[in-house]
């Protein structure tokens, strides 16, 4: 008897072990908040670029100053792909990795002078590659107070917005997850960058401000993490 309990408790661990580390993917929408409103289409990304990944990690900067000039819808559209653009369909996966493909982050765009896109806040849907308008109206400046007075959030042309729901990745490993969520961050933080610098922009990753005012901004129930302008190059 007690040797048919430990086989039993022994394939019960194994049954749960591999049900942890091949769970399905859940298409997360977003922390109970609604996706609806205007649908900006976003031009297709590229797969294929004009400068290496070996000359972009050598060029990448931290740059803070950004002339008066627009970026492309093109170029955000790039942008946001490399953040958390759809890369495998099959499962759904991401341009980041993510611990257990929890995918925990919601990206916010605050556009202020993108050709062809209306200022406004927006969320990124990366399953249609798309963008969802929040609310109307430059929040650049909003943005920048908000952020210590950091002057390049204000000037820049868009400001891209992490944003983390925890409960997404703790959900399954515990307060461990937490730790995940922060890797992750920088995961597509440095994507941003890379691609950033690959199309001859601009940016910097800006983690100083007031959580509860950019969360009330942009309009999320979730946790602002990184804030980073992008906008054509000064210099």
């Amino acid at each position: 008897m007690l040797r048919k309990i430990a086989y039993l408790v022994v394939l019960l661990v194994v049954v749960l072990s591999t049900l942890l580390l091949t769970k399905p993917y859940i298409v997360w929408r977003g922390g109970g908040e609604s996706i609806s409103g205007e649908i900006v289409p976003l031009p297709e990304p590229k797969l294929v670029g004009e400068m290496s990944v070996e000359e972009a990690i050598a060029k990448r900067r931290s740059i803070r100053s950004y002339r008066n000039e627009p970026i492309t819808l093109g170029q955000l559209s790039q942008l946001l792909w490399a953040a958390q653009g759809i890369t495998y369909w099959k499962r759904k996966f991401r341009s980041a990795p993510s611990a257990g493909a929890t995918y925990p982050f919601e990206v916010y765009v605050v556009a202020g002078n993108v050709e062809g896109l209306s200022p406004g806040v927006y969320r990124y849907d990366p399953f249609n590659h798309t963008l969802v308008l929040v609310k109307e109206g430059d929040y650049r400046r909003a943005l920048q107070r908000a952020a210590l007075d950091q002057a390049w959030v204000g000037r820049a042309a868009v400001d891209i917005v992490l944003v983390a729901y925890y409960e997404r990745t703790t959900s399954y490993y515990g307060e461990r997850g937490v730790r995940y969520v922060h890797m992750e961050a920088g995961h597509i933080g440095q994507n941003i960058y890379l691609q950033a610098t690959a199309l001859g922009l601009g940016t910097v990753a800006v983690g100083a401000f007031y959580d509860d005012d950019v969360a009330e901004i942009i309009g999320t129930g979730g946790a602002p993490l990184y804030i980073f302008p992008v906008g054509v190059p000064s210099g």
